[in-house]
């Protein structure tokens, strides 16, 4: 775990940085220098890229990391990576075609309901086009072990030059139009940059024909876009569907409250960058033993983590919702249904990398194609009943299902789980802090009412971790500040 910890450690670093500056965005910027519609329109905009990047990536991010270290002759090897980089195109050039064909049929089926998205609908295919090169590019540099810079432009990159970009619309040097479409030179610039790493990383040497196991590549592929498009649209559909149903300002309220409850996702996505090529690697060598305890360990040490963040971030949120414009208020239960799908998210540990990286993953695509369905069926059901709340409603339940049919496929077909009695430990621990603060607030201002009962929160949780000794790794760094050895 010593390269995972270090990189995570500085992935965790760049992402939480990255977090913050976008918490300024999403919490104070965007709500105060941008009228709740066209924030709604932001959002909209940027959901849709998300739902479309998967099919345009071809599944390439993940099948490049998967058949990367299994080739032994250079031959093969530069046929697979020129492979990878045209085959995006595949896809990218027929949807770009159709685009065009039937862009007025496509603007008036998407802008039934708010028509302010008439002059950006195309800007959607451009911005998820520059995520999706950025992703096989970023997966080139994942697979030399160097994802450190990577994640830097991904999650500090964009969020610090849009930061930039709200300043100037607040002082009067750009107008909301062209904060849109600068929006959109923001995630091309972040690719191109990518690209620039990737190849300073090592070069990659194209041999332009077909690797001779391109059948396999191909099948692999095919599945990771259908899987990577369930994800897409377990995590941004609500978004893009509220804006079918309900006026667009409401995509704004409900975005505030996502980017809340997602900083609990942060450590596991730091984590996965580094631990999902090593993932790869354990299964093509067969070494399942350590696969099993990169599994356990991963798992607990997200969940502690992610279980603290949850914490933090449910135990405070409305003295935090006191700072933000009246409007943005009916946002708490989305965070807290939301923040419980990704705190069982952590728990998972590397699952995806597991799954997604062994021989089974055709059969997950099967749960995954019926998820989405019912994603949207729940989204269409419960949008009009209960709003943004319904929408919460529906990928919280969606979320659930989903992550617990992995875990079962993951068990019964390779026999392991991520299960331990630290878990449960872990779980006594966070709802025990959660009973005794929840009902627990202080009569000052807000930020003081935040500060105090979060450092007392940490208190008493990190303590209970570090004494029951729930994570060597987690004690490990305890101990290098407290000056004492974690094992005693």
């Amino acid at each position: 775990m010593g390269i995972v910890i270090k990189q995570t450690f500085k992935n965790t670093i760049t992402t939480y940085l990255g977090f913050a500056i976008g918490a300024v965005n999403t919490l104070f910027l965007y709500t105060n220098f941008l009228t709740d519609e066209y924030y709604g329109l932001v959002g909209y905009l940027l959901s849709a890229a998300n739902v479309m990047m998967p099919l345009m990536a071809f599944g390439v991010q993940n099948t490049l990391v998967k058949f990367y270290s299994s080739y032994q002759e250079k031959k093969e090897l530069h046929a697979f990576t020129g492979f990878m980089f045209l085959l995006p195109l595949l896809m990218m050039i027929p949807v770009g075609l159709i685009g065009v064909l039937c862009y007025d049929w496509i603007v008036s089926l998407l802008t039934k309901t708010n028509t302010i998205l008439t002059p950006y609908v195309w800007t959607v295919f451009v911005i998820a086009f520059s995520m999706a090169y950025f992703e096989v590019f970023f997966a080139w540099a994942k697979v030399h072990m160097k994802s450190v810079y990577g994640n830097f432009l991904k999650e500090v990159y964009h969020r610090a030059v849009i930061m930039v970009l709200l300043l100037l619309v607040f002082y009067g040097y750009l107008n909301v139009i062209q904060f849109i479409y600068l929006l959109m030179a923001v995630y091309l610039s972040r690719m191109f940059l990518m690209v620039i790493s990737a190849y300073m990383i090592k070069k990659p040497v194209f041999t332009f024909k077909l690797p001779k196991n391109y059948n396999s590549v191909l099948k692999y592929s095919f599945l990771i876009i259908l899987t990577g498009s369930i994800a897409a649209v377990l995590l941004d559909i609500d978004k893009v569907m509220l804006g079918q149903f309900e006026a667009i300002e409401n995509i704004a309220y409900y975005n505030v409250a996502v980017f809340i409850a997602v900083v609990i996702a942060v450590p596991a996505r730091a984590m996965h960058q580094i631990t999902y090529p090593i993932t790869s690697k354990l299964l093509n060598t067969g070494n399942s033993s350590e696969l099993k305890v990169l599994y356990k360990k991963s798992s607990i040490n997200l969940f502690i983590i992610g279980g603290f963040i949850f914490l933090l971030i449910v135990l405070n949120i409305n003295e935090l919702y006191k700072l933000l414009p009246e409007q943005y208020s009916g946002g708490v239960v989305v965070v807290f249904l939301i923040s419980l799908a990704k705190l069982f998210d952590n728990l998972m540990g590397n699952n995806n990398a597991i799954i997604f990286n062994s021989d089974y993953y055709r059969m997950v695509l099967f749960f995954g194609v019926l998820l989405a369905v019912l994603t949207i069926v729940l989204n269409i059901i419960f949008i009009p009943l209960w709003g943004i709340n319904g929408a919460a409603f529906a990928t919280f339940i969606a979320f659930v299902i989903y992550n617990t049919i992995k875990l079962y496929f993951v068990n019964a077909k390779l026999h392991m789980h991520p299960f331990t009695w630290k878990t449960l430990k872990a779980l006594g621990v966070i709802a025990f802090l959660l009973l005794v603060f929840y009902y627990w607030n202080f009569n000052f201002h807000p930020i003081i009412n935040i500060v105090l009962k979060s450092i007392l929160i940490s208190i008493l949780f990190v303590g209970a971790i570090y004494t029951l000794k729930l994570s060597e790794d987690i004690n490990g760094l305890i101990g290098k500040y407290i000056k004492k050895d974690p094992r005693e």
